[in-house]
């Protein structure tokens, strides 16, 4: 059975102009005693865990901790044989010594974000690191034997299909093992969303979706959810872990778990974490339950987004029959369509 962790790790040299993450530049004071708290949080709820089948660490910027803390934090998950562990990383960050950290520790592979290998489509974005940095950082992960998952965002305004066509290349040269290519998202509050001039084009980004489609296809990487395709062998369990409506425990500021059917969050502040945990305090700041019918939906909703999509009997031959074209039956299966994939959203909602 798979059970995951999700820790998050919230500091952050430069906060990205779409990013509305829960993260802080000024905050790097408190890096030992949050790391602490996680650790002291993991102990705690180490002997009421299941095997954990996968763990993932993001951000923020996970990379901004010194690396043996953080392995001192992984150390108290109670991990089952061959599991996953997974570490975000910035570029500008990573190189041989700290690969070599975390490989001996229990990570096994990491998550780099790239975003574009161009400087000017970076420089919309609000991304501060070097693209000449990618290739090192790649190149010094695998030198530790751990997967590589490289992080792609397209649409940025004023990005041509030329410019994203030019980072697929430089990316796939790399070689890494897994690629998540995202749309940009304009999220309320942040920069990018008070600035409308750099919103980006939907049917740029349909034929920039549709370009990386047919690149990383030819390349030998699987499609197997929106926006992640994979070396045979190499999709991302934890990926699955969420999409699949599994249970995950949240270590950390703002960071959500899903438990029993219950969904949870902690504080959103590293210091209102810090201080609950220091005083022996449960740090969680809400949670929900969903009816049986409302996680029905809920799966179908994000299962549809994958190469597996869902079961037939759960889609009638109305919704079908209206969203064809969108999805299509492959056995006791119905899977989007290439089509359907570019408004998978709308396809979605009509599952219920």
């Amino acid at each position: 059975m798979s059970f995951g962790v999700y820790l998050h790790v919230p500091f952050c040299r430069h906060r990205c102009d779409y990013c509305a993450f829960a993260t802080w530049t000024d905050r790097s004071e408190l890096a030992d005693r949050y790391l602490a708290a996680c650790r002291r949080q993991l102990l705690e709820a180490a002997p009421a865990l299941a095997p954990v089948t996968s763990v993932f660490v993001g951000g923020g910027t996970p990379t901004l901790v010194d690396p043996d803390q953080l392995m001192a934090v992984l150390a108290a998950i109670p991990v089952a044989p061959g599991a996953e562990v997974t570490i975000e990383c910035n570029p500008d960050d990573l190189d041989e010594q700290r690969a070599r950290t975390y490989a001996a520790g229990p990570v096994t592979r990491l998550s780099i974000g790239v975003q574009s290998m161009d400087a000017d489509v970076l420089a919309t974005l609000g991304r501060e690191h070097d693209p000449a940095n990618v290739r090192r950082a790649v190149a010094a992960a695998q030198a530790a034997e751990l997967s590589v998952n490289v992080d792609l965002v397209y649409g940025a305004a004023g990005e041509t299909l030329d410019q994203w066509d030019a980072t697929l290349t430089e990316v796939l040269a790399l070689a890494p093992d897994h690629i998540s290519a995202y749309a940009l998202t304009v999220e309320p509050g942040t920069p990018l969303a008070a600035d409308p001039a750099r919103h980006p084009d939907d049917d740029t980004q349909a034929d920039q979706y549709q370009l990386a489609t047919a690149r990383l296809g030819a390349a030998g990487y699987e499609w197997y959810e929106i926006s992640n395709w994979a070396k045979p062998g190499h999709e991302c369990r934890h990926n699955h872990l969420y999409w699949s409506g599994g249970e995950y425990l949240a270590v950390g500021c703002a960071a959500h778990g899903h438990l029993g059917g219950r969904r949870y969050w902690n504080h959103r502040t590293p210091e209102r974490y810090i201080a609950a945990i220091e005083e022996g305090r449960s740090p969680e700041s809400g949670a929900e339950e969903l009816s049986r019918d409302e996680q029905r939906v809920e799966g179908l909703q994000l299962a549809i987004r994958t190469r597996q999509g869902v079961p037939a009997a759960e889609v009638s031959p109305q919704v079908l029959a209206d969203l064809d074209g969108l999805i299509e039956e492959e056995g006791d299966r119905v899977v989007l369509t290439e089509r359907g994939r570019f408004l998978a959203n709308e396809v979605a909602i009509r599952l219920e």
